[in-house]
């Protein structure tokens, strides 16, 4: 399934040539990032199959069935992000094979209304990672070439406030080692797909075991990596792939180094450094524009999402109240 020119956009455009309609459709393709893209596919393929084994079709697919592969999924646990991801997936799919689509029709906006008022639209957010976990999880790594990579991923990961998606995706090439400390160019991010451009700075930190910036120096120097993606994976014999981690390797290390430490790492994922990192600062009492600053959130709403609870104790109107 990919974004392009619908058949029927293409079939007046016969004086074109066929290299303007392909690269026309590259463009199309490209107004959606590869993360999302890989999304759509994904719930498109789960859409087509469930269709298939009910005897439905699905391009063009009937409203009342998009409402009962919606009402389906409500049972299976699925959360309204999930149900809205798959909605745009076969909205995506019909336009780009000519077809209205279905999720703007009566049947499935009724489904969906009742949908979030009956199982509500919060979502289960990472739990943050903390000052405190963050240095017992240093400290216990291992001095090892993986132990160092790890180290420096976190520590990076946590005070750049990086996506898994960023933090796999940096190269050596964008890091820049300065007297203040570490610059890390974002070249690209999930608010930012046409590509400007985002600079990180990340100072020295007076604790060794938690400076990002030597963490980071040290990773590089053992593992001799000087071009190329900023982290790899290492092999069990200690040779370093050329090859960049996953994103998923990412959530896979926040719990194994949290489980390693002696620390309950239940309800953490890769997206908790993040996380952690707003709420840490929020509960230090950065600004919130310093905070956005550094997370790259376009508006401070969204970054209120990780930060709300971060001062439910130090500004407690009951506390104190009836002494």
């Amino acid at each position: 399934m990919n974004a392009a020119l619908a058949p029927s956009e293409t079939a007046s455009l016969t004086a074109v040539s066929p290299e303007l309609v392909d690269a026309a459709r590259a463009f199309a393709q490209a107004a959606r990032s590869e993360n999302t893209l890989r999304a759509y596919r994904r719930q498109w393929d789960a859409f087509s199959a469930w269709c298939g084994a009910r005897g439905f079709p699905s391009l063009p697919a009937a409203p009342a069935v998009v409402a009962l592969y919606v009402t389906d999924k409500v049972g299976a646990g699925w959360k309204v992000a999930g149900l809205a991801q798959a909605l745009a997936a076969i909205s995506v799919a019909h336009v780009a094979a000519g077809h209205p689509s279905p999720r703007g029709a009566r049947e499935v906006r009724e489904v969906m209304a009742g949908v979030r008022r009956k199982v509500g639209t919060a979502q289960r957010q990472a739990a943050p990672l903390m000052r405190d976990q963050l240095r017992a999880i240093s400290e216990a790594l291992p001095a090892t070439l993986k132990g160092q990579r790890d180290r420096a991923l976190l520590l990076v990961g946590f005070f750049g406030a990086f996506r898994r998606s960023e933090l796999v995706g940096l190269e050596v090439e964008d890091v820049r080692f300065s007297a203040e400390g570490l610059e890390v160019t974002l070249r690209r991010s999930k608010t930012d797909q046409d590509g400007a451009g985002h600079v990180k700075a990340l100072p020295y930190a007076a604790t060794p075991s938690l400076c990002p910036v030597r963490a980071l120096r040290a990773w590089l120097d053992a593992a001799g990596v000087t071009t190329g993606p900023l982290f790899r994976e290492v092999t069990r014999h200690g040779t370093v792939a050329p090859a960049p981690l996953s994103g998923r390797s990412v959530s896979r290390l926040v719990k194994e180094s949290l489980e390693a430490a002696g620390l309950d790492a239940d309800g953490f994922s890769g997206h908790s450094l993040r996380a952690g990192f707003a709420t840490q600062a929020a509960k230090s009492g950065k600004a919130e524009r310093a905070i956005q600053r550094q997370t790259g959130h376009r508006s401070v709403t969204m970054l209120r999402r990780y930060i709300r609870d971060a001062n439910l104790w130090t500004e407690n109107a009951a506390a104190g109240l009836l002494d």
